[in-house]
């Protein structure tokens, strides 16, 4: 990798200019911001629009898929303890197959969804929740800070926003996951990266599963 390829990047969560060469593969070069510790791929390597929906619309996600629901119960369950009941709440990033919206609909909670390709109805924003859920799609956002942001003041206060991803790990790690591969996906976060968005928003952070987050909103 030249010199110039490996000039710092600004941090698309924290949007500091002060990350340092991270990794590289055949594809890709990765970046780790030293303020936030997001790992992240740099403009020049993320897909079009086109080229993202394209894969997309390959997922096979469908509602009534039994293992899929087992999957987004590890959100479910812990969401579910901890908010109002028959509360109000958004699943950002539905997909073609919204699933999680249904499954709290089916516990008797009222939901929106959105999703940039598939439910693109950006009215949802103007409201407030109870909850907001977004299962594996961060890791797919080209602005994180702003889309986290958005949905952090979506929230009702007493509320809590619930987040599924994979997390990096430490260098060695990372160059062997898997999770890295797909191409769609731009940004990657750590136990670290979530502590320093809990300290921004000034909130209580529960990791509920190896890959399940929970941010409490105070006020």
């Amino acid at each position: 990798m030249n010199e110039q390829c490996k000039l710092k990047n600004i941090c698309p969560l924290c949007k500091t200019v002060n990350s340092d060469f991270f990794y590289e593969d055949k594809f890709r070069a990765y970046f780790r911001c030293n303020i936030c510790s997001l790992i992240f791929v740099p403009p020049s390597s993320h897909l079009t629009n086109g080229e993202e929906k394209d894969r997309y619309d390959l997922h096979q996600n469908l509602s009534d898929n039994p293992n899929y629901r087992k999957f987004l119960s590890r959100i479910f369950y812990p969401m579910q303890k901890l908010i109002v009941p028959a509360g109000e709440g958004l699943d950002f990033g539905s997909g073609p197959g919204p699933t999680l919206s249904l499954m709290f609909e089916e516990a008797g909670y009222s939901m929106s969804i959105y999703d940039h390709f598939y439910a693109d109805d950006p009215s949802v924003f103007d409201k407030q929740y109870d909850f907001i859920t977004t299962s594996e799609v961060i890791e797919h956002l080209f602005d994180p800070g702003y889309e986290l942001d958005r949905l952090w003041g979506c929230l009702k206060s007493g509320g809590c926003l619930g987040i599924m991803t994979k997390l990096a790990l430490d260098h060695e790690s990372f160059a062997r996951w898997h999770y890295k591969n797909d191409p769609t996906h731009v940004c990657f976060f750590s136990k670290s990266t979530f502590a320093w968005l809990g300290s921004k928003w000034h909130c209580r952070i529960t990791f509920a599963d190896k890959d399940v987050v929970i941010f409490e909103k105070r006020y």
